[in-house]
């Protein structure tokens, strides 16, 4: 199998680039190789155009060999969430039912990921309508968990093609979207560094609108360093240093540490050993509005999703969409306009109650998802198909509550486990003040520098 083409960090794509080490073209055939071979068992991809993706990288070779260069960004090949439109690809939104004029054209975003000379190489498996945190869809395939070749396990949703996709190393890095953790839970359960960024940060025009109240987009990537690369780039922000001696992190209760798998409990105390070797104290704080997660989401999600797609053509979609993607969607039918907007009212409370409780924090910090990757079969069991519902109990309350947001792997803090589960992806949940994604993205860096970074998956296991 070609080797991984960036087996090191984008920076180092971006220098072996300009040096003339490598190329777009090489970089881009190396992904197109590694799909070729490996996404017939991941089915990470939803559309591919490999024709198109080599002219787009040999285009950039010219202008950078001209003299022409776009930025850090340029000639590395990216995925795109089959939520987001893409001129020249059909954009399913993870379903059986035609959708794409609520899509609309291509967008703001991805015409930045051009100009910086990013190569498109396809689109990615998604959730349904991308409401669903574990990465399950019944309509258009299920993407495979690069952490387990023997087990279907759950992606993490609903940015589930475009983790597999960078965790397996079929691009550069992929992007995603965010309403309820959609790019933290599949980061988390992947090993991946995922960057739910404040809400407007990232443009959101060409994008399905599953909440405009909660919907944001961001980058699945491996490291924090490669999210500040993606940032720079794209926001035209610069990204400052920080130190991590005498930050105060909060420890959010209730609910985020609740019914934490062994696992994930014990990486995350690992983590903290370490950061607090490293000049960080953490205090507990009391945040009991979390609690309200529970009852507004589905009340704003729902009515809103309904709203995009209209309640006839959702009736008219019904019957082929997956299951649980349409129980959830219908809870949008009997919303009533006043509880509708009592629940955005609430939302609105809530980010200025968020913002009070930052008083002397830095950060909160917590688990990212409570649970390892859960078996997709699995899923049939009751109580197994609820605690999988749990994925993203701690994720939601950043969207509620109008946060900035990360997760970072600590897989890498724990051996394997022995009941029968190889070692598994877990992640830290690093959460912020609206507008802070530069503070966060640095801290976050630093975090890295202590706590190490997720390891590889061998994906010879998958040939």
């Amino acid at each position: 199998m070609t080797p991984h083409p960036f087996e090191n960090d984008l920076s180092g794509f971006a220098r072996d680039l300009r040096s003339g080490t490598t190329t777009s073209e090489a970089a881009t055939r190396a992904c197109l190789e590694r799909i070729a071979v490996l996404d017939s068992a991941l089915q990470a991809f939803q559309a591919l155009d490999a024709e198109r993706a080599v002219q787009q990288a040999q285009a950039v070779d010219a202008l950078l060999a001209s003299g022409s260069d776009l930025g850090p960004l340029m000639g590395i090949p990216v995925a795109i969430k089959d939520i987001v439109a893409v001129e020249g690809f059909a954009t399913t939104n993870g379903s059986l039912y035609p959708s794409e004029a609520l899509t609309g054209p291509e967008g703001a975003l991805v015409k930045r990921l051009k100009k910086a000379g990013c190569v498109i190489l396809g689109k990615t498996k998604t959730v349904e309508f991308a409401l669903g945190a574990t990465g399950v869809n019944e309509a258009r395939g299920t993407p495979w968990n690069v952490w387990d070749a023997e087990t279907h396990r759950i992606p993490g949703g609903s940015s589930s093609g475009s983790a597999v996709a960078t965790a397996a190393g079929l691009c550069g890095f992929a992007v995603g979207t965010d309403t309820g953790g959609s790019v933290r839970i599949p980061a988390c359960y992947n090993g991946l560094f995922g960057h739910k960024t404040s809400m407007g940060l990232w443009p959101t025009d060409g994008i399905f609108p599953l909440s405009s109240t909660l919907d944001s987009a961001g980058p699945l990537c491996r490291t924090a360093t490669d999210a500040i690369l993606i940032h720079e780039q794209l926001t035209g922000e610069t990204v400052p240093p920080a130190n991590l001696n005498g930050l105060r992190f909060g420890l959010p209760a209730p609910v985020f540490f609740d019914a934490l798998d062994s696992e994930v409990a014990a990486a995350f105390d690992a983590a903290r050993a370490k950061l607090e070797l490293a000049g960080v104290e953490f205090v507990e704080i009391e945040i009991p509005e979390s609690l309200e997660r529970s009852a507004i989401f589905p009340i704003i999600v729902g009515a809103e999703l309904i709203a995009s797609l209209t309640a006839d053509k959702f009736e008219s979609a019904r019957a082929t969409m997956d299951s649980v993607t349409a129980a959830r969607a219908a809870v949008g039918l009997d919303v009533s306009a006043p509880d509708y907007i009592a629940a955005t009212r609430r939302h609105r409370q809530l980010q200025k109650i968020a913002l009070e409780k930052f008083a002397g924090i830095d950060a909160w910090v917590s688990p990212t998802c409570p649970m390892l990757p859960l078996a997709v079969n699995d899923l049939s069991k009751t109580e197994i198909a609820d605690r999988a519902l749990l994925s993203s109990r701690n994720t939601q309350i950043g969207n509620l509550f109008g946060l900035c947001a990360a997760s970072l792997p600590t897989q890498q803090l724990i051996s394997g486990s022995e009941s029968a589960k190889p070692n598994l992806p877990s992640g830290l949940q690093l959460m912020m003040p609206a507008g802070m994604d530069n503070r966060l993205l640095s801290v976050s860096r630093e975090i890295q520098a202590v706590i190490g970074f997720g390891p590889r998956p061998d994906m010879s296991k998958f040939i």
